[in-house]
Order: C-alpha cells, then sequence, then structure tokens
C-alpha cells in the first residue's frame, strides 16, 4: 500500500495503478468459501455434476470474487499518512461480468476515481476495482470499491477516546 499525503490526492486520482500478482481461485477456496455463506449450489461445490453445465467445471462465487478485493488492495491501494485505520465502506455499481473457472488466475486494475473528506478526518476514498481473468477478454468483475479512512487531529483523537 502506497502511503500518500492529502496535498498529494490529486496527483492519484484517474491514475491507472499496476496490476496486482495473479491469485489462483482453487476449489478448496471456493468450498470454505461456500461453508462461510452457506451457499452450496452445486455449480460451485459438485466439480462432476458442474462438468456438464455450460461452464464445463465450478465457478467461483461472484461475491468470493468481490470479497478478494481487500487481498489485492494492498498492492494497489493507498493509505493517507497519519491514518490510524481504514474500513470497508461498500460498493457502488457492481457487476458480475464472467465467471471465474476453479484454478483460474485473477488479478485486479485499479484507478481512485475521488476521495471526500466525509466528515473531519473521515475519508472516503472510491476505487474503480476490475478483477481479470488470466486468458479471457471479459473481466470477472468491475466495481467501485468505497474505503473510509481515519485520520485522527487532537480533536479527533480525544473525541474518539470519550465515545
Amino acid at each position: 500500500m502506497k502511503v500518500i499525503s492529502k496535498n498529494d490526492i490529486n496527483k492519484c486520482i484517474g491514475v491507472d495503478i499496476n496490476p496486482t500478482d495473479w491469485f489462483v481461485v482453487t476449489q478448496d477456496l471456493i468450498n470454505q468459501f461456500a461453508d462461510c455463506t452457506l451457499d452450496h449450489q452445486f455449480i460451485h461445490t459438485d466439480p462432476l455434476k458442474a462438468q456438464g453445465t455450460m461452464f464445463g467445471s465450478t465457478i467461483a462465487h461472484g461475491l468470493l470474487s468481490l470479497s478478494i478485493v481487500p487481498h489485492f488492495a494492498k498492492s494497489f491501494g493507498y493509505r493517507l499518512e497519519g491514518a490510524s485505520f481504514g474500513l470497508n465502506y461498500g460498493f457502488d455499481k457492481v457487476r458480475f461480468i464472467h465467471p471465474v473457472k476453479v484454478n483460474s488466475r485473477i488479478r485486479a486494475r485499479a484507478k481512485l476515481i475521488t476521495v471526500d473528506e466525509k466528515n473531519p478526518g473521515k475519508y472516503i476514498f472510491k476505487t474503480e476495482v476490475v478483477i481479470e481473468i488470466e486468458g479471457e477478454k471479459k473481466p470477472a468483475l468491475i466495481a467501485e470499491w468505497l474505503a473510509m479512512q481515519i485520520v485522527p487531529s487532537a480533536k479527533l483523537a480525544k473525541q474518539t477516546a470519550n465515545e
């Protein structure tokens, strides 16, 4: 994650960030996600039955691909100088474009779209994220990811301590 000052924010907006390293989506990962979400639809968890579908194999849950975005953010994200921590704030315009077949390699491309100071010391970073699938023309997904970073001032630090 690249540390930037408040003065450098505008220099980062609209800049395409280098793609992340590739990440393999294994059947074990898909099964673990199915266990966590209680979504055991055969297209995700039954390799034999999934062979008979138009995909020819199991596919990752779309939400699994989306949930890997924070992992990729270690490579493409920005952290404001002095930020004490960051939080997921949500997603805008999430679209699942192409299924991710088991054992596919995916990576993220990202571009910071905006940074807004929602409240004093609370910044919302909106980043366009595209999850690519190696060997596929279409991406797995496109989303606008919102992340909040907290940069405490003396006043904010005192207020937070009193809450």
